[in-house]
């Protein structure tokens, strides 16, 4: 495949000429899969426009574009490839750090839909010192080269860089003029003058001396500062026992200031290192890193980098990262350290390009504890910092709501969200709770708790027909969702301070959704434009598979596409639609596939697989989360107080108006139980017999 160009600034890669799609549907796809090369490389995947959506490498081409469709990529955007690939194009590569660097140009061309595409960051700044020079200067530089010169930094901004610079020159008798002045200069400047330069372009100066300057500097930017701190101490030494007294003084307010200098700088480790440690946090799609420069225990300067739309796992949102951050990057570090593990496949690859780059060997850890892991979690706040102060939360809200109205057909803008949720244990204390959340944000004053009343019970059953009441059995949670929102969509039609919501959302399939369309329709309440949209939300499932692999391939091999099936979807049988998933999606080596997160809408047959990672997805996560975490509080209450009460009845002399005062006084059992006979006589209506009773009773 030709070297595609890159297209002008805010304009999408072109599409070859004349470009057609080989595959238009699953089977075509599979058959392009099976042509790929076995060998290292980097794999192209477009999709039916010829656009490029993604592009990966490997270290066995075939085997892993073969694993977005056999079931053990997990990836909750994986499934939507099927739909949107017209072609996946294969270049193959002599070992697997080419291919990583393959990749990264091509993403940098093509800034495919699902690939991190890392702004360029303009504020690479390092401090360079060529100590081969007769007189070697610092100076401020954006780029590296491989030209035996030391470079330290980076620095993330100007004002940073050039302070550290203006400490050595205050410090260090450098000289601060270019060689073209130094050639030309014909008497000393200004810097000769305030006794920050010695002079070498008019003046003889010790060029042994001025070396010794240089090397003080090299130390001190590279953060060996006992080493340093240890060598001025022993020249002030040397110089003091010769009579050099002047210079011994002068050794010495330079060792003053230069320690009142470290005493001010940020210590965050004890290793003598270059370590950069990476931070990442992410909402949804929304994902924001932090690099820490640590330099001999010295933290010198971070760098930030937002990221929208991510669809992908965080491994791989974070090798994507590090591939493009390190390309133009104009230091490498002895030490990586990151929050979590990449896949095999790019943490090799990655550690040997590193290292390369480096000329010495880069170390990539994931710190479990220490100092190593300290500097991780500094650098995951760091990032849920930035990552809270920088965005536009409206923004980011509007964003989210629109995707899913786009991606749920909803009839609008879905500004108020309630979400609702039932718990109970085995049938006893059934709660359910609704919460609320309005621009993608919860309103936590607009909770509300349901206490599950029950329905009327079938005819012969027993005990008195109609209601059950609060605390008997009701262990049928379809019944006890309609029960609910009939009961909610009542208050909705009767009083205006219940107004209806923009979108229902029910934790549950589509049998939960079935009860809540008919409590809406019981009530009235149309679905759509007319009234509210309505979702269900499935939680991600792992669905056993035990057939042979011969067993599944003849089972895929039916399901292959045919031309009747052109002509028109044929009757499903029962749980067809749960037995093609499995056969599709069913992984060859594993015992278990997994079925993800799923939502289903009114009058669809088929549930909608939201991409994972992706911002509508969270947001709904979160919803579905925060009802489940509210009902089961409310749940875990009411049963902690019901157990109390039963606690109490079984104790001679306690009634209802005693038990209400104990309650009242102490709040929970255990402190009940934790009173003292004296404490006890303390509640109304408690004397020292009966106090004495329930002292022994609880104990």
């Amino acid at each position: 495949m030709a070297k595609p160009r890159r297209p002008a600034p805010g304009q999408p890669p072109e599409v070859p000429a004349g470009w057609q799609p080989r595959a238009r549907n699953r089977a075509q796809l599979l058959e392009l899969v099976e042509r790929l090369p076995t060998e290292p490389g980097v794999y192209v995947m477009r999709d039916r426009k010829g656009r490029v959506v993604y592009v990966g490498k490997a270290r066995r081409l075939r085997q892993r574009v073969r694993q977005y469709f056999n079931g053990s990529d997990t990836r909750l955007f994986v499934p939507t490839l099927s739909k949107v690939l017209g072609d996946i194009e294969a270049i193959v590569t002599s070992n697997e750090k080419e291919a990583m660097l393959l990749e990264n140009n091509l993403i940098k061309t093509h800034q495919p839909r699902f690939n991190v595409k890392l702004r360029d960051d303009k504020q690479y700044l390092v401090l360079r010192l060529d100590a081969r020079a007769r007189w070697p200067r610092l100076e401020v530089v954006r780029n590296t080269r491989h030209d035996g010169a030391s470079y330290f930094g980076p620095y993330h901004s100007a004002s940073s860089a050039r302070h550290t610079l203006r400490v050595v020159n205050r410090h260090f008798k450098l000289r601060t003029c270019t060689d073209f002045v130094l050639a030309h200069r014909k008497r000393p400047c200004l810097q000769f003058q305030i006794d920050r330069c010695p002079a070498p372009c008019v003046r003889e100066v010790d060029e042994q001396v001025y070396a010794d300057q240089v090397r003080d500097v090299g130390l001190f930017l590279a953060g060996r500062h006992g080493e340093l701190v240890t060598g001025l101490e022993a020249r002030m030494a040397a110089a003091a026992e010769a009579l050099e007294f002047e210079t011994a003084a002068r050794i010495r307010d330079q060792l003053r200031a230069i320690e009142t200098t470290l005493q001010r700088q940020d210590v965050v480790g004890t290793g003598d290192l270059d370590q950069d440690v990476v931070g990442m946090y992410r909402e949804g799609g929304n994902v924001e890193f932090v690099v820490l420069h640590v330099r001999a225990g010295k933290l010198l300067g971070t760098q930030r980098y937002p990221e929208k739309g991510m669809e992908l796992p965080d491994a791989e949102v974070l090798s994507s990262f590090l591939s493009a951050y390190y390309d133009e990057a104009p230091l490498v570090p002895d030490e990586l350290l990151l929050p979590f593990a990449l896949a095999e496949d790019d943490a090799d690859p990655l550690a040997a390009w590193l290292s390369e780059r480096r000329g010495k060997k880069v170390a990539i850890k994931v710190p479990a504890r220490g100092d190593r892991k300290k500097l991780v979690h500094l650098a995951e706040r760091n990032a849920a910092s930035n990552f809270a102060t920088r965005r536009s939360k409206r923004d980011d809200a509007d964003s989210a709501l629109g995707s899913l109205r786009s991606r749920l057909r909803l009839s609008r803008l879905p500004r108020r969200i309630e979400c609702y949720d039932v718990s109970h244990t085995q049938g006893s204390e059934p709660v359910a709770s609704m919460v609320v959340f309005v621009d993608g944000e919860a309103d936590k004053q607009a909770y509300r708790h349901f206490k599950v009343k029950g329905l009327e019970r079938p005819t012969g059953g027993e005990g008195p027909s109609g209601g059950l009441s609060q605390g008997d059995w009701q262990n049928d949670d379809f019944r006890s969702m309609y029960e609910v929102l009939t009961r909610r969509l009542r208050r909705a039609v009767e009083d205006d301070d219940w107004a209806l919501p923009d979108l229902i959302v029910i934790d549950g399939g589509k049998g939960q959704l079935g009860r809540v369309i008919a409590a809406m329709q019981d009530m009235g309440v149309a679905l759509g434009d007319e009234g509210v949209d309505l979702i269900s939300l499935a939680k991600e499932r792992r669905l056993a598979v035990t057939p042979s692999k011969q067993g599944l391939a003849r089972l895929r091999e039916h399901a292959a596409p045919t031309a009747a099936q052109d002509r028109g979807p044929a009757p499903a049988a029962p749980g067809a639609a749960l037995a093609d998933y499995v056969v599709e999606t069913a992984d060859l080596t594993d015992d278990f596939t997994v079925k993800p997160e799923r939502v289903f809408i009114p009058g669809a047959k088929d549930a909608i697989v939201l991409a994972h990672g992706s911002s509508e997805l969270y947001l709904l996560t979160r919803l579905r989360d925060e009802a489940h975490r509210f009902a089961i509080t409310h749940h875990r209450k009411r049963r902690a107080k019901r157990s109390l009460v039963s606690v109490l009845d079984g104790i001679k002399g306690v009634g209802p108006s005693t038990k209400r005062g104990l309650i009242k006084h102490f709040g929970s059992v255990k402190a009940i139980k934790a009173a003292t006979v004296e404490e006890l006589c303390a509640v109304s209506g408690v004397g020292q017999k009966l106090a004495e009773a329930i002292h022994a009773a609880l104990r």
